[in-house]
């Protein structure tokens, strides 16, 4: 989406005529940074405060306000849109919309995840590993990978490394310390997350998911688990929350960015 600068940076570049400018600009003014639809206020000056563009929970919604919201961000300039935990039935219904106006649409069945216009070139300082404990976590996990991936990283997936065998783990040792920060994802008793913050030296984001037998309580077990860990650097997000996780990753990877970008107007 694009900001004050952005556009009048275009102007400047004579990719944009003035008159449009103004009418983006005014538009963004009389909106107050927000759209009201009814059922929602789509928040169009999220770029500006966070780093990044809003995104649409899918879960809850039906398949006409989810169509509403993504039309109201495309027109407002937003060129890629996250959809999250957006079933298949919802997915088959909203592709038709987006290709109707002219833009792409992926639906990522294992994730539940839809993308609008497709992913940014990865621009973090490094790379996302997303480690899981069995094959079974792999929706979270695919969640986080396909959330990162949307919001500019390079991704590493490892997948079905849990500690019932931890040799498994090992084999991929180099990747794992290459990676500027490490998302874990285990449910059971969560044990992998601790095992993995005390081999490196970058921020550790552990996911609990719901994966287990009775006493596992739908993911606390390993949730408590995370949150009880001893080691160092070791966070921890709510349960089966991938996005959560892929979203905090995001913004460590690209921290050095952010720093680059601010020293560079502070010299201008």
């Amino acid at each position: 989406m694009k900001d004050i600068e952005g556009i009048l940076a275009e102007v400047k570049e004579g990719t944009l005529a003035a008159d449009e400018a103004a009418e983006l600009i005014r538009s963004m003014q009389d909106n107050k940074g927000y759209e009201d639809l009814g059922y929602a206020r789509v928040d169009l000056d999220r770029l500006r405060r966070r780093g990044s563009t809003e995104v649409i929970y899918g879960a809850g919604k039906t398949a006409r306000q989810i169509e509403g919201i993504a039309g109201a961000l495309i027109e407002h300039g937003q060129e890629n849109v996250l959809i999250t935990r957006l079933s298949e039935e919802k997915a088959g219904r909203i592709g038709e919309y987006i290709k109707d106006r002219k833009r792409t649409f992926i639906y990522e069945s294992t994730a539940r995840i839809g993308i609008v216009g497709g992913k940014k070139e990865p621009d973090g300082s490094g790379s996302i590993a997303v480690i899981t404990g069995g094959t079974s976590d792999m929706p979270v996990a695919e969640e986080a990978a396909q959330t990162a991936e949307f919001l500019g990283n390079r991704v590493v997936r490892l997948y079905d490394m849990g500690v019932a065998g931890i040799h498994r783990l090992f084999a991929h040792y180099d990747e794992i310390r290459e990676a500027n920060v490490i998302i874990v994802i285990a449910g059971m008793e969560g044990a992998l997350a601790s095992v993995v913050g005390g081999l490196v030296s970058v921020p550790v984001i552990a996911v609990p998911t719901s994966v287990g037998y009775g006493a596992s309580f739908g993911g606390i077990s390993a949730l408590l688990s995370m949150l009880n860990s001893c080691a160092s650097g070791v966070t921890v997000v709510n349960i089966d929350n991938g996005y959560g996780a892929a979203y905090q990753a995001s913004m460590i990877n690209h921290m050095g960015k952010a720093k680059r970008v601010l020293s560079d107007k502070e010299k201008k």
